[in-house]
C-alpha cells in the first residue's frame, strides 16, 4: 500500500505501506507468534514448483507486500534471472536437506541467503504469500527469504516496489510519471521489454487500497507484463497485460477478460496468441489509452548484459560500476563515442542512465541527501581542478534528494563528460555504489582528483619531523640513519615530478607508481589535510611508502604470481615498520620534538 505523507510520487515513485487503522490483525503478529509447519504438514505430496513458475503462483497474503510481490510477478517473466534469484533445480525430494537458497542482489554483489522450510501458518494455511496450487511453495520461500534478508516478516510491510526489483535483478529503476511519457507509449513500452525491463505501475490518487469503480485498486502496485497488437474485425487495438499480485480483483472496464464486449471482434487464434483466459486470476488486459488514464506511475528496473542470456534477443545495457567514497570526493570519466540507434535520433547523440546509491543507510540510520552532476571535461586533462569545477557549468544534474538511490536519464552529443556525485554536506562519512548504463561501445572510468592540489597544502618544505619519518621508513637496518648515497638515491626518484599547466596539479602515475581504486581512497583518508590538499612533504612520504611497500612485496613474490604468504612474524614487522613511522610523526606534529628548521 502507498503512504501519502512520506513522499511525493511525481519525484520520488511509490511507497508501499500499511495503513494502521485498516490493517489485518495478523499482520500485527511476529511469524514467531503463528504456528510454523513444515511443508508435509500441509500437504501429502509438496513441491517446490509445480508446472513451472509462473506470475500467477503469486497470491499475496495478509502481509501488506504487495510492493514485493509485484516485483516477483515481473521476475517469473525472465527465467534467467529467475533461476539466478533461487536456483530452479532445487526440490522436497532428491537429496533434499531441509533448507532452500535464494539469491538476493546487494550493492554490486549477490548475496546468499538459506532458509529452512517452516512457514507461518493460521488454520494450516499459509498466511502470507502462498500458490494457488497448494502442494507449490517456491513463491513462499522466496518471500520468507527476502523477509530473512530485510530482518524479519514485519520489515516487508513498507516498501519501494523498484527496490525490490533491484534487489532481485540488480538492474537499475526509474520512476516515470506516466502522463509525461511520449505520445507513443506503445513504442517506448516495447523499447523497455525489448531490453529486459521489468515494469511496475500503480494508481496513487484516491483511498487506500479501494476501487475506481473498474477493478483498479488505488496505492496498490500491479505489474505490466506485455504490450501486443490485436487484430480485430475493426482494425488494430495497442493493448498492454497487466497483474495484480492479489491473484484476483480484475479490470472491468474495456476488454475486461470476464465481461469485455470487445473480445466478441477477435478470433479464437488471435485470443489464444495472446492467452486470453476467461478467469478471474488477477491477470487481464486494457487499451493502452486506458492504462494512461487509470495508472499515474511507472517503475522500470533495466536489465545490463551481466543479467542477460546468453543468445538471448534482448537488447540490455552496458554496465558499469564504480564503488568508492564520499571522501575524497571522487569523479568518473565518461567517455560516449558510438550514437543512439534508430531513425529517432535525428541530433546523433548517446543515452546513458546513471544510478547513484547510498550503501547501508538503513543499516547506518542515516540519509544523506545525494546528487548527481555533470561537467564537460577538460579539454586537456581528464580531471577537473577546483578552479574548473568554479568556471564549468553543469550539462546535466540531478538535485539533492535522501532517496537510497538517484537516477538520472541523459542523451548528450559524443565526447568526454566528467560525473561528478556528491553530498549536499561536504566531508560526509559513507559509502556509494555509481552505476552508469550506456549503449555498447562507450565507455567510464573512475577518477580520484585527491591528488589535484598537491602543492597548494599548508607545507611546501621538509621539517626536521619529516626527515625523521623518511629516515624511518627506508632504514631496513634499523640503524637510524643513513648514509649519503641512500638520501641522494631517494631523492633522486622523486624530484622528477610532472607538473601540469596549472601549478597545483601533480599526477602520482609520474614515478611509474600504479595504484587501484581502494589504494587511492585510503591515500585520501590518511594523507590530506581538513581541506583535501596535500602538502609536498606529505605527498614525499606517501610515494615513498608506497615505493617501500611494493619493494618489499615483490621481495617475498618469488614466483611473480601477483600473491604472497606471510608468515605472523614478517606481518609483525610491517607492524613495527609503520608504527615506528607513525610515532615519530605524532610526537612531532604533537609539539614534542619540533624543529623549524627547513631542510
Amino acid at each position: 500500500k502507498i503512504m501519502d505523507s512520506f513522499v511525493s510520487i511525481r519525484s520520488h515513485g511509490a511507497l508501499i505501506s500499511p495503513n494502521k487503522g485498516q490493517q489485518d490483525n495478523c499482520s500485527e503478529r511476529t511469524m514467531h507468534e503463528w504456528p510454523q509447519l513444515r511443508r508435509q504438514e500441509l500437504c501429502s505430496a509438496p513441491q517446490f514448483i509445480v508446472n513451472g513458475a509462473t506470475r500467477l503462483d503469486v497470491c499475496q497474503g495478509a502481509l501488506n507486500d504487495c510492493w514485493l510481490l509485484s516485483a516477483i510477478a515481473s521476475l517469473s517473466v525472465n527465467r534467467f534471472l529467475l533461476n539466478k534469484v533461487m536456483p530452479l533445480e532445487q526440490s522436497f525430494k532428491d537429496g533434499y536437506k531441509g533448507c532452500f537458497t535464494f539469491s538476493f542482489w546487494q550493492y554490486g554483489q549477490w548475496e546468499e541467503v538459506k532458509i529452512d522450510d517452516f512457514l507461518p501458518t493460521k488454520d494450516n494455511k499459509l498466511i502470507y504469500l502462498s500458490s494457488p496450487e497448494r502442494d507449490e511453495f517456491w513463491s513462499a520461500l522466496l518471500e520468507k527469504a527476502y523477509a530473512k534478508l530485510k530482518g524479519g516478516y514485519r520489515a516487508l510491510d513498507m516498501g519501494f516496489p523498484h527496490e525490490a526489483m533491484v534487489d532481485m535483478t540488480g538492474g537499475v529503476t526509474e520512476v516515470f510519471n506516466i502522463s509525461l511519457l511520449p505520445q507513443d507509449l506503445p513504442a517506448f513500452l516495447r523499447h523497455l521489454l525489448a531490453r529486459g525491463a521489468l515494469i511496475n505501475c500503480a494508481n496513487c490518487q484516491g483511498p487506500l487500497e479501494q476501487s475506481n469503480g473498474l477493478g483498479i485498486m488505488f496505492r496498490h502496485a500491479y505489474s505490466l507484463t506485455a504490450v501486443e497488437q490485436v487484430k480485430t474485425a475493426h482494425g488494430i487495438v495497442d493493448l498492454v497485460r497487466i497483474l495484480n499480485p492479489w491473484g484476483n480483483t480484475e479490470w472491468s472496464g474495456p476488454w475486461s477478460d470476464l465481461k469485455g464486449p470487445e473480445w466478441e471482434a477477435v478470433n479464437k487464434e488471435e485470443q489464444k496468441r495472446l492467452e486470453r483466459v476467461k478467469r478471474e486470476d488477477g491477470e487481464f488486459w486494457m487499451s493502452v489509452s486506458d492504462f494512461r488514464r487509470h495508472f499515474e506511475t511507472m517503475e522500470v528496473c533495466h536489465l545490463t548484459d551481466s543479467l542477460s542470456e546468453t543468445g538471448s534477443s534482448v537488447l540490455p545495457w552496458c554496465c558499469v560500476m564504480h564503488h568508492g567514497n564520499w571522501v575524497p570526493k571522487p569523479s568518473v570519466l565518461l567517455h560516449l563515442v558510438r550514437v543512439d540507434r534508430g531513425t529517432h535520433n535525428s541530433h546523433k547523440t548517446c543515452s546513458f542512465v546513471l544510478a547513484l546509491m547510498q550503501k547501508h543507510q538503513r543499516r547506518r540510520g542515516v540519509n544523506l541527501a545525494i546528487a548527481l552532476h555533470i561537467y564537460p571535461a577538460h579539454p586537456k586533462n581528464t580531471y577537473l581542478s577546483p578552479k574548473d569545477l568554479q568556471a564549468f557549468r553543469p550539462v546535466l544534474f540531478l538535485n539533492y534528494s535522501m532517496r537510497r538511490e538517484v537516477v538520472l536519464r541523459g542523451s548528450l552529443p559524443p565526447g568526454r563528460y566528467i560525473i561528478v556525485p556528491s553530498t549536499a554536506e561536504p566531508n560526509q562519512p559513507g559509502a556509494f555504489l555509481l552505476r552508469v548504463l550506456t549503449e555498447q561501445g562507450n565507455a567510464a572510468t573512475l577518477l580520484l582528483n585527491l591528488l589535484c592540489s598537491v602543492l597548494a597544502g599548508s607545507e611546501k618544505y621538509l621539517a626536521l619531523e619529516h626527515c625523521k619519518s623518511l629516515v624511518v621508513l627506508t632504514d631496513v637496518s634499523l640503524k637510524s640513519y643513513l648514509m649519503r648515497t641512500s638520501v641522494n638515491a631517494c631523492f633522486y626518484n622523486h624530484e622528477c615530478f610532472e607538473v601540469d599547466s596549472d601549478p597545483s596539479c601533480v599526477h602520482i602515475s609520474a614515478p611509474g607508481i600504479m595504484v587501484d581504486d581502494l589504494i587511492m581512497q585510503l591515500v585520501g583518508l590518511r594523507y590530506t589535510e581538513p581541506d583535501l590538499t596535500i602538502s609536498y612533504p606529505g605527498f614525499l612520504y606517501l610515494l615513498m611508502k608506497l615505493e617501500s611497500m611494493a619493494h618489499k612485496f615483490q621481495a617475498h613474490d618469488i614466483t611473480g604470481m601477483g600473491s604472497i604468504t606471510v608468515s605472523y612474524r614478517q606481518v609483525r614487522a610491517f607492524i613495527y615498520d609503520s608504527f615506528l613511522c607513525i610515532c615519530f610523526r605524532y610526537f612531532d606534529q604533537r609539539g614534542k620534538r619540533s624543529s623549524n628548521k627547513k631542510v
